[in-house]
């Protein structure tokens, strides 16, 4: 595996932090940054002239990483060779089909199944709900192929989200690259860190990913008194407090952030499913909690490994960079402390997180966790 890393800030070109005396042949090209630097017309262009034979794939953001530093309102580029490998990247958008379910089924039909060992996505983060997404991609309980990925940002704007593969980045885009190879060992994990507080209550109506009551109350109302001066910075105050979700007695709590709010018909849209009957509880957390949480993490996704990773993509959410503020690099350097330093660091600040749980294979959707995915040839 070889690997090149550049860093784009401003109007300036890429600046090449890593790999420089390598020359990549077909390479998986991820470009992750701020929505409106994506949104520069001369951006593919650019990117297409560093690697004319690779494989491009935009996120948008709400903050970069890169090694160990966590950056705002840049660009960054991680080029892989893979020498033992190789990958397929599919993409669709949620204009095409409506149903999040029936789109990742699709996505994933358009994968050869043979030998195919993981499915990383790179998903618009605005409207898409997640966890049909990924129900969608693991409807086959035989299916063993592994996912990971996370829902692009943008900043704390909630404004829009863009995403693409081979061409300018765009809205409601989903791209899932399929990685494939006997060589391959690749180990995905995650972990929060937030504590529940406050009452226990019951989600009394909801349909998929919005909510509208708990227990029989408009639930925007009810979250509203929580909040206090600060419901009037929402859904952007909604990332220091969101919801713990437990479907079953027996199931780890699913945190769920919120995405939108309706005042006008006083609901609440989240990253994921909540159903009716859940027992939700609000949660908060502090730096020294997200920064153990992301070692927590990093042991996880190491735990069994048989090889040491050489590319680590980290997707983080947005909620733990404001609660971490100038102490965001922290938990990016907590990761490197257990996976070691001779992995290359790229990811994102997010909307949503995708990994299992610790001892599980089924992929879940997340809010305000880290997630890491661990590649080695």
């Amino acid at each position: 595996m070889k690997i090149q890393q550049a860093v784009k800030e401003g109007n300036r070109p890429f600046e090449l932090r890593l790999g420089k005396d390598h020359q990549l042949k077909n390479p998986l090209v991820l470009v992750f940054g701020n929505r409106y630097a994506l949104e520069n017309e001369a951006m593919l262009e650019e990117v297409r002239t560093l690697f004319p034979e690779g494989h491009i794939v935009f996120g948008s953001t709400a903050g970069e990483i890169v090694g160990e530093s966590v950056l705002e309102g840049t660009v960054t580029l991680t080029a892989i060779a893979f020498e033992k490998s190789h990958f397929l990247i599919k993409s669709k958008n949620v204009k095409d089909i409506t149903d999040d379910y029936t789109l990742g089924k699709s996505l994933f039909d358009e994968f050869p199944k043979e030998g195919l060992r993981h499915v990383f996505l790179v998903s618009e983060g605005s409207t898409v709900n997640g966890s049909a997404l990924i129900n969608g991609f693991q409807r086959d309980v035989l299916n063993k192929t592994s996912l990971s990925g996370g829902l692009c940002g943008d900043d704390d704007r909630f404004e829009r989200t863009l995403a693409s593969y081979n061409e300018k980045p765009k809205e409601g885009e989903i791209v899932a690259i399929g990685f494939y190879g006997e060589s391959l060992e690749i180990s995905s994990a995650n972990y929060g860190g937030w504590t529940p507080f406050g009452p226990e209550r019951i989600i009394t109506k909801s349909k998929n990913n919005l909510l509208y009551e708990l227990d029989g109350q408009p639930a925007l109302d009810l979250y509203k008194r929580y909040l206090g001066d600060k419901a009037k910075e929402l859904p952007t105050s909604a990332l220091l407090f969101p919801l713990s979700v437990r479907v079953d007695e027996s199931d780890n709590p699913i945190v769920r952030t919120i995405l939108t709010i309706d005042e006008e018909m006083n609901t609440m849209t989240l990253a994921g499913d909540v159903p009716e009957g859940s027992r939700v509880q609000l949660m908060m957390s502090t730096v020294d909690d997200i920064a153990e949480a992301a070692n927590i993490a990093a042991q996880y996704a190491m735990n069994d490994r048989k090889t040491a990773p050489e590319l680590a993509i980290l997707v983080s959410c947005v909620g733990r960079k404001l609660v971490m503020d100038q102490r965001t690099e922290e938990e990016v350097e907590e990761v490197i402390s257990v996976i070691g330093d001779k992995a290359a660091v790229t990811g994102f600040y997010s909307y949503g997180e995708m990994a299992p749980f610790a001892g599980e294979e089924s992929c879940k959707l997340h809010n305000q966790t880290m997630t890491l995915t661990l590649f080695s040839e």
